[in-house]
């Protein structure tokens, strides 16, 4: 029979064989129930293909990471460490030690007011290991800006004299100057040379290792604040507030530029007579000091105001205006407020023009500095505002493509 014939196409299939388990093996798949029809397993089709999710821009940072590292921990050390020599040498005379102090010195009947003054300067010194610390840690970016910038600010106007007239002052004894001898002789001295090496040598790390560490932290929290050239710099809807108060800070200043000048030649006009008579090469050398930091305040509040000099990049200025304004406000304060605490002779004996000079030394320094904190004020609140669209920008989901019917 044609039927039952093996064709070309093969033999005709065999029954499955039974399993030792009862069930019978399929030929389709695994093992199933032979009581149960066994079907061959449906064929899925590969997942459908799916665009990749659409890259996001990362989210706008607003400040750069905190970084620490050997540089700033160096630089913390030595900072700390400047200030011991002398806080030791205020200990030692507050315990009534008189090291350092000659035989004569008016140091030696200071009396309360010296005291005073010694605890004050101690603590200033404190502030210092404080700002050192706060420079460093990464807590020091969570203090407010005035907490940092201030003190900041008052300690480079006691430190920027030191720093400066000091080595020219070592510079000019060098080179034939008097230094600590008066031209007339027979006055009695302050303190030993060899106090004033250590102190002040302890004063310039101090200013150095502050400054260094200031830089850096401000670069990092602020420096968005004056970056580009002062022809980049956005006009100020309160620019003639901001001139009015650049020309008045510039007048101000004009009559302790003059003083200093005056002073710095030799010339005795507003100075008592016992300074006059102790004026040495190191009384020339600080005068003239004085009035170099007067012109960088003018200079700094005026290429602010008026945006002379575009192609100027806008720290300069900047810088200037801190310094400048620094010294003249801080060190004409000190200097008042060592008339005011003095002796009571001392205070009778200074003429009232020198007191009259300091006091306005610090309100032309004082309006520079004002000038300095709108400007930075105006600058991040405008980069704030700016920043807002492009951050919504970025986290707001694409709008989907409409499609026409």
């Amino acid at each position: 029979m044609t039927a039952n014939r093996r064709t070309d196409h093969g033999a005709l299939p065999r029954p499955p064989a039974p399993s030792p388990h009862g069930r019978t093996t399929s030929p389709y798949g695994p093992e199933r129930s032979a009581d149960r029809g066994s079907s061959p397993p449906l064929r899925t089709e590969p997942a459908l293909r799916t665009e990749p999710p659409l890259r996001t821009e990362p989210p706008l940072r607003t400040e750069s990471p905190f970084r620490t590292g050997r540089a700033r921990a160096v630089l913390r050390a030595v900072a700390i460490a400047s200030c011991v020599p002398y806080i030791t040498l205020k200990a030692a005379w507050a315990a009534g030690s008189g090291v350092g102090i000659p035989e004569g010195s008016p140091l030696l009947d200071g009396g309360t007011p010296l005291a005073v003054g010694n605890a004050a300067t101690v603590l200033m010194d404190g502030v210092v290991v404080v700002l050192a610390l706060l420079l460093t840690r990464p807590w020091g970016r969570r203090a407010p800006a005035w907490l940092l910038v201030l003190p900041m600010w008052v300690a480079s106007g006691l430190l920027l004299p030191i720093m400066t007239a000091y080595p020219l002052q070592l510079a000019v004894r060098l080179l034939g100057g008097d230094g600590g001898r008066p031209a007339g002789g027979g006055a009695e001295p302050f303190l030993e040379p060899w106090v004033f090496g250590v102190v002040y040598g302890g004063f310039i790390l101090q200013g150095l290792t502050l400054g260094a560490l200031f830089t850096l932290y401000a670069g990092e929290r602020w420096g968005a604040l004056w970056r580009g050239r002062l022809r980049d710099l956005p006009e100020s809807p309160t620019a003639p507030a901001l001139r009015a108060t650049a020309v008045a800070a510039a007048v101000f200043a004009q009559v302790p530029l003059a003083a200093h000048l005056l002073w710095a030649a030799g010339s005795t006009a507003g100075l008592d007579a016992g300074t006059a008579a102790a004026r040495t090469s190191d009384f020339h050398v600080l005068e003239a000091v004085n009035a170099v930091f007067a012109v960088c305040a003018v200079t700094g509040v005026l290429l602010l105001a008026f945006r002379r000099g575009g192609r100027l990049p806008s720290r300069v200025p900047l810088a200037l205006a801190w310094a400048g304004s620094a010294q003249t406000a801080c060190w004409g304060g000190w200097l008042t407020l060592a008339v005011l605490a003095g002796a009571g002779d001392a205070t009778e004996r200074t003429p009232q023009a020198t007191v009259v000079i300091y006091a306005v030394q610090m309100l032309a320094g004082a309006l520079v500095v004002t000038l300095g904190a709108h400007f930075f004020a105006e600058r991040s609140a405008a980069l704030a505002s700016s920043s807002v669209p492009v951050r919504r920008a970025v986290e707001a989901p694409a709008p989907r493509e409409s499609r026409v019917p």
